[in-house]
């Protein structure tokens, strides 16, 4: 599906997650946000979680605090329960969505809600502009219904947030107004969009192999577990290898602003971080 005839968005660098694990030993791999890509304005970290070994993820994430960012679960396998300080509630399931915003700060836990099986899904975390890190908390969750999917031939589009297809996804963000599109290829099936060409975007494969580009020798292909950081350009383009691919592509408009941060804290200077701290000792959260 062409929707731009303007320069296709070549692959920049290619970016491979490092094995982790976080909360209360939560294995995850770390795309965005390890040493060989900090964060890609807007976007400060990509984690995803894959296991069917309840030891990997039975822990979960128990009670901790953010400020000033936003974080964005999309569950593909499993359940996981939200819950926070503020009296919310709520259930990820296979296909949901949850965008919170931590805003001035927020406690909070997510925890699985079963013993055994497939637990898979990504955590992105999505900066906030300097004037509304300290807004008041919010959420957007999202039913796997709510979600529209654009389906063409050997094509298959989950359109979280942004345009596809003449679908417009439910997540609202205007201040870095992001694409998050979910994308199944059939093999050797073709794939177009238009993104804004001065946003920031990444193509991360999940499962087969892509190539993104046009025919010139800029193109090249990623595989299961690699990241594609994209050269600015009007419009992606790209093809899955013999077996199919499955990918997720996310763009989002840069703040350019100075970032501070430190664990679960994202401000715009180490003062504003101390502050943050004081009030998590404090109990202000």
């Amino acid at each position: 599906m062409i929707e731009s005839a303007g320069p296709v968005r070549n692959i920049e660098r290619v970016i491979r997650g490092v094995a982790t694990s976080d909360g209360a030993g939560v294995a995850l791999t770390r795309i965005i946000g390890q040493p060989a890509l900090p964060d890609l304005d807007p976007f400060l970290l990509l984690d995803e979680f894959r296991s069917d070994k309840a030891t990997d993820y039975i822990a979960g994430f128990p009670d901790h605090p953010h400020r000033g960012f936003e974080t964005v679960t999309y569950m593909l396998a499993g359940r996981m329960r939200h819950r926070d300080n503020k009296g919310n509630s709520g259930l990820l399931t296979a296909g949901s969505v949850q965008w919170m915003t931590a805003g001035r700060g927020i406690v909070h836990s997510e925890m699985p809600e079963q013993e055994d099986g497939l637990m898979w899904g990504f955590q992105l975390w999505v900066n906030l502009p300097r004037k509304d890190k300290m807004t008041d908390p919010g959420y957007q969750d999202i039913a796997p219904e709510r979600i529209p999917d654009v389906v063409s031939g050997g094509v298959h589009v989950r359109v979280l947030a942004g345009q596809y297809g003449g679908a417009t996804g439910p997540v609202q963000a205007p201040d870095t107004d992001p694409t998050y599109l979910d994308v199944d290829l059939a093999a050797g099936a073709t794939f177009e969009t238009a993104l804004p060409s001065e946003q920031n975007a990444f193509a991360y494969v999940y499962d087969g192999k892509l190539t993104i580009g046009d025919d010139r020798p800029g193109q090249r292909t990623i595989v299961r577990g690699e990241l594609a950081v994209l050269s600015h350009g009007e419009r992606v383009a790209a093809r899955a290898g013999e077996g199919g691919v499955q990918f997720i592509l996310v763009a989002g408009r840069p703040l350019r602003e100075p970032v501070a941060r430190y664990g679960p804290i994202v401000m715009n200077t180490q003062a504003e971080l101390e502050i943050a701290f004081d009030d998590i000792r404090s109990g202000r959260f």
